[in-house]
């Protein structure tokens, strides 16, 4: 994808910047070459956004001939509207009242160049703004009585940078348009630019370090950019074209976050926010399976009034389970009566929903792999040792946490495995799934369908090699196209 620099006067340009063209407001608006590009990512710098001005105009006619502009068109607007700015800032007033409170003055003035300010300490505080705004250059400015409020917000242009602030912004900079290349020869013309979304911290990662180099080297291969990114890089998603999300997915944490600020700017996704949300809430996709008379274990959602009558129809033992439940975490078994009780209350005391699902006992699981509706992968995964699920985080040994796996190929499932598992991820809509099944008395069951399933080396890709990795690369490929 074609990458631009949109300055007023490119010749008093002073950021030193790689591999990124800077070109005149006047030359993007005017030069017909500008207006028959494709695919193009504008990086608006102009010195000013006011209406009607060329800023306003360098954004305006991105978006028209659909390149993705930062700010958008959208962001410029917001910018104008105080109370507009105090609406969106009201979400994080929690965030500007800790940052500010050591201040003794009455007023402040927080500057903000890609996403960051000179002083760690406002770090956090300047992601938020740019976040929410997406201006490179922001000044924002407060005052205070008996708390911190904005007084005026702006976005200025870059000579306004004081002096002592320049070598911060152009380090900044550099940190917002490079990226680290690794040991592969540098290519100028890369196809696009993936992020690979990782949490260092992840107790259960979707990948291991093997199956993300995997993704690394392959792309390389296929002539995409990828690098791995960290929750703490949300501000540079903006310079990418597409993102992967490795990490555990939660409405609450940072993969969410990621994915609806992607959907936002047009930057190809897997997986989408729509999809975390619905597989991330288990009395979602309870619904959902029952309304698409998709066989399930016998299931009853729980709450206050019916807590007493479900064992009756599910029986004990029974599995209950948290509508944000992942990788069994948040997943009990009940095997008496008076365990159902206790594990329900603490259950219904953290959601006023959540699921019970008759004991189906098996030796394992299959996990058949959907990407854009199509199996690409097939595993059965047994479980853990002494255990009656895949995963037993309480096990003392690492290697008895998670049972083995088998990979097989896709020709080698049960017919109707294989149709049960692309009707299933129908109901999520395009992306990239993981459906656990059930077969007990040769009957399919659906236990589970993941967003955000296992794509690890040595299990996943164990039949099909390198495939499984191209097939989910060539799926952000058809995104962009």
């Amino acid at each position: 994808m074609n990458k631009y620099i949109v300055v007023n006067q490119p010749d008093k340009w002073n950021f030193s910047v790689d591999n990124i063209t800077v070109i005149s407001s006047q030359d993007y608006l005017t030069n017909p070459k500008y207006s028959l590009l494709k695919k193009a990512r504008i990086f608006n710098l102009c010195k000013e956004y006011s209406y009607q001005s060329k800023g306003y105009y360098v954004s305006l006619l991105a978006e028209a001939r659909g390149h993705l502009a930062i700010p958008t068109i959208k962001n410029i607007v917001d910018l104008t509207t105080l109370k507009l700015v105090k609406i969106v800032s009201n979400e994080f007033d929690d965030v500007i009242q800790s940052s500010l409170k050591n201040i003794k003055s009455q007023e402040f003035t927080l500057s903000i160049y890609f996403g960051q300010n000179v002083a760690q300490k406002y770090r956090e505080l300047s992601a938020l703004f740019y976040r929410n705004f997406q201006v490179p250059f922001l000044r924002v400015k407060f005052n205070h009585t008996t708390k911190w409020n904005i007084q005026s917000i702006k976005a200025i242009p870059e000579s306004e940078i004081p002096k002592e602030h320049f070598e911060s912004a152009q380090e900044f900079a550099i940190q917002y348009f490079s990226k680290k290349r690794y040991d592969t020869p540098k290519i100028q013309n890369y196809d696009f630019d993936l992020a690979i979304l990782v949490n260092p911290d992840d107790p259960a990662p979707p990948s291991n370090p093997k199956g993300l180099k995997k993704f690394l080297d392959i792309a390389d291969k296929m002539n995409i950019y990828a690098e791995i990114v960290e929750p703490k890089d949300l501000s540079r998603l903006s310079t990418f074209d597409a993102l992967f999300i490795r990490q555990s997915t939660e409405v609450n944490n940072e993969a969410y976050s990621f994915a609806r600020k992607a959907q936002q700017e047009g930057i190809a996704i897997i997986d989408y926010p729509d999809a975390i949300l619905k597989c991330c809430n288990k009395v979602y996709m309870a619904e959902a399976l029952n309304n698409a008379n998709i066989a399930t274990p016998k299931t009853v959602i729980i709450h206050k009034d019916n807590r007493h009558e479900v064992v009756k129809a599910v029986g004990l033992p029974c599995v209950l389970k948290a509508p944000d439940s992942t990788f069994s975490f948040g997943v009990k078994k009940a095997k008496t009566q008076e365990e159902y009780d206790l594990l329900v209350s603490d259950m219904l005391k953290e959601s006023d929903l959540i699921i019970a699902q008759e004991f189906c006992p098996s030796d394992y699981d299959w996990r058949i792999g959907i990407i854009d509706d199509e199996p690409f992968y097939a595993c059965k995964y047994y479980m853990a040792k002494g255990h009656w699920q895949i995963y037993n985080w309480n096990a003392k040994k690492k290697k008895e946490q998670d049972g083995e796996a088998d990979c097989l190929p896709i020709e080698q499932v049960p017919k109707d495995v294989i149709q049960m598992a692309i009707k299933s991820a129908k109901l999520m809509g395009k992306g990239l799934y993981g459906i656990d099944i059930k077969v007990v008395n040769d009957k399919p069951m659906v236990i589970e369908i993941n967003d955000n399933p296992n794509i690890d080396f040595g299990v996943e890709d164990l039949h099909y090699g390198d495939l499984i990795y191209t097939k989910i690369l060539s799926a952000f490929k058809n995104r962009l196209d």
